[in-house]
């Protein structure tokens, strides 16, 4: 039903959820079934075993691959998960260039366990281009960023990283993907492929989910080998997305276009409020005009979004706020319907230590917020008595 010539909105409901043969049931059935029964050697009705296929897997998998148009789409068991079946397509010698402040748990996967399989990391500012294009070597088969960054709000000029790939791939004659982290602008607002990106993540568990009730990851491709890889990897590792997750997604994938609609309209009002608070030291919000990159930020997004990151000024401060808020929810993660309050250098970038924090910018005074789809003068209220 769905097509590239339809709306955003019309793609996320259609795209993939045809509706059920049998019933006409208009949601996608969860296939609660490990295998399929096959009419002979050879013959079934293309599926066979629910590790390498499923029927509320697939319809997930074409829904996200049109959102963000993509080729095809592979979803995994988590974000985590996803990121590793990303570097599995590289080989014992490779490079990868990634971000410097990307999610924590990022650089911990890669330095901790894919750099004892021969493959070397390079960490830059990728906010200067310049930066990617210094550090390629011969070996290099993947730049992997995310923008904006977490919790910095750090944005990377994806069309520019795209060129220097570009180059580099013509110079060494081998493939030299730029992979994109979606996560915290969904497709909704920031379409990395049309930008130059050859892959995209997402960990579905944040907006795309939406609800805070499921973990997921995505890798979206642009070429066929990317795809007969994936395929193979989940096949191969098995780290798969279940059928219930994936209906899980399906239903919140439904109303994406609305949730980020209010998400952004909500993330602008509460950063400029804490943006004339006295005891916020400084905002970090791609939508303020005070924002470095505020206009690459219009030129590369359509929205702003929910994240918002502000300096509270020291720890002690930082765990002030953070016992006293009642309506925003002190917790890990992110994109859900409800405002979830958090504090990077003890969650989510705990694992980089207090110099590898320092390096990138995080200090014990910040404070992460992804402000949800509640009433957001109820929001504003709650931060004006946390922070008195």
């Amino acid at each position: 039903m769905s097509n590239s010539q339809h709306g955003f909105a019309t793609r996320a409901i259609h795209a993939g959820q045809e509706p059920e043969t049998t019933t006409g049931a208009v949601n996608v059935p969860i296939y609660l079934t490990s295998t399929y029964a096959q009419q002979e050697i050879g013959k079934n009705k293309g599926y066979e075993y629910s590790r390498v296929s499923n029927p509320t897997r697939t319809a997930l998998e074409q829904n996200l691959a049109a959102l963000e148009g993509g080729s095809s789409a592979h979803v995994f068991a988590s974000g985590m998960a996803a990121i590793s079946a990303l570097v599995a397509m590289l080989k014992t010698g490779d490079h990868v260039i990634c971000g410097s402040n990307v999610y924590g748990g990022t650089p911990r996967l890669f330095n901790q366990i894919v750099a004892h399989y021969g493959i070397e990391f390079t960490y830059v500012d990728t906010s200067d281009p310049e930066n990617v294009r210094r550090a390629f070597t011969p070996r290099t088969r993947l730049v992997h960023i995310e923008t904006p960054t977490n919790p910095l709000m750090q944005l990377t000029d994806i069309r520019a990283v795209s060129a220097v790939c570009r180059e580099q791939t013509k110079r060494v004659g081998e493939p030299v993907d730029l992979c994109v982290d979606n996560t915290f602008m969904s497709p909704y607002f920031q379409r990395p492929i049309e930008l130059g990106a050859d892959l995209v993540m997402h960990s579905t568990t944040k907006f795309l989910n939406g609800h805070s009730d499921g973990l997921g990851g995505v890798l979206v491709a642009t070429r066929p080998d990317h795809a007969e890889r994936f395929a193979f990897i989940q096949k191969c590792t098995g780290g798969i997305l279940s059928p219930f997750e994936s209906y899980l997604i399906l239903r919140g994938v439904k109303t994406l276009a609305v949730r980020m609609r209010q998400h952004d309209a909500s993330g602008r009002e509460v950063a400029a409020w804490l943006a004339k608070h006295s005891r916020v030291e400084k905002v970090f919000y791609p939508g303020l005009p005070t924002h470095p990159q505020h206009e690459l930020a219009k030129r590369q997004m359509s929205g702003f979004g929910a994240l918002i990151t502000f300096e509270a000024g020291s720890l002690e401060r930082a765990n002030d706020v953070l016992k006293r808020v009642r309506v925003c929810t002190l917790g890990e993660s992110l994109g859900g319907v409800e405002t979830l309050i958090s504090h990077p250098a003890t969650m989510t970038h705990a694992a980089l230590g207090e110099e590898g924090r320092r390096k990138i910018g995080i200090t014990d005074g910040m404070v992460r917020i992804s402000v949800g789809i509640e009433d957001v003068e109820d929001l504003i209220g709650d931060l004006e008595q946390a922070l008195a």
